[in-house]
This record gives structure tokens, sequence and C-alpha cells, in this order.
């Protein structure tokens, strides 16, 4: 049988074996817990640049918007500018038909009052 001194020993060893383990899980979870701290803080960072953004986009997608409402009224200026278009090219054909026409009177004209030079 074990004397007393060898149950105290005994005792006293379990009892530091059971601290020791004891403070090893706690470090394992103190060390768990503060990397969940980590991954949290780093959530709530990612959450804020998403939102971030999210704002941006919805920033984007205004002006998109507006610019899709300025080009519609865009459209129709530029309809009209290729109906002036149309129409300039029109009057340079008139203008180049009365030129001719002109230069071909201004010949008669010369033709009929031409004096022989002297």
């Amino acid at each position: 049988m074990a004397s007393g001194d060898d149950r105290d020993h005994l005792a006293e060893s379990l009892n530091d074996l059971f601290t020791n383990v004891s403070k090893m899980v706690k470090g394992e979870l103190q060390e768990t817990n503060n990397l969940l701290e980590l991954l949290e803080r780093m959530n709530i960072r990612v959450a804020e640049e998403y939102k971030g953004f999210g704002d941006v986009a919805s920033g984007l997608r205004v002006f998109v918007e507006q610019l899709k409402s300025k080009s519609g009224s865009f459209d129709e200026y530029v309809q009209q500018i290729d109906s002036i278009e149309g129409q300039v090219t029109e009057l340079e054909a008139v203008v180049s038909m009365l030129d001719k026409y002109v230069s071909l009177l201004e010949s008669k004209v010369q033709s009929v009052y031409h004096t022989p030079p002297s």
C-alpha cells in the first residue's frame, strides 16, 4: 500500500497536471477567441468596403440614367443637325446651278455687247 506521502505527492502531481492542462486549454481557447474577434473585425471592415462599393455603384447608376436622358435630348439635336445638313447640301446645289446660270448670262451679255478693241 502507498504511504500518505506518496498519496500527497501523487495528488499534488495530478493537481499540477490538471492545472497545467487547464491553463493550456484556457490559452488555446483565448487564442481561438482572439482569432474570432479578429475575423469579426475583418468582416466588419469588408462589409464597410462593400457598402462603399454599393454607394459608388448606386451613384454610377444614377449618372448613367442621367446620361441616357441627356442622350435622348441630344438625339433630337442630331436629327435636326442632319436635317439642316441635308438642306445646306440642297442649297449648295441650287447656288452652284445659279452660279453656272449667272456665268452663262455674263458670257452672253459680253458676247452681245462685245466691242472690238480699238
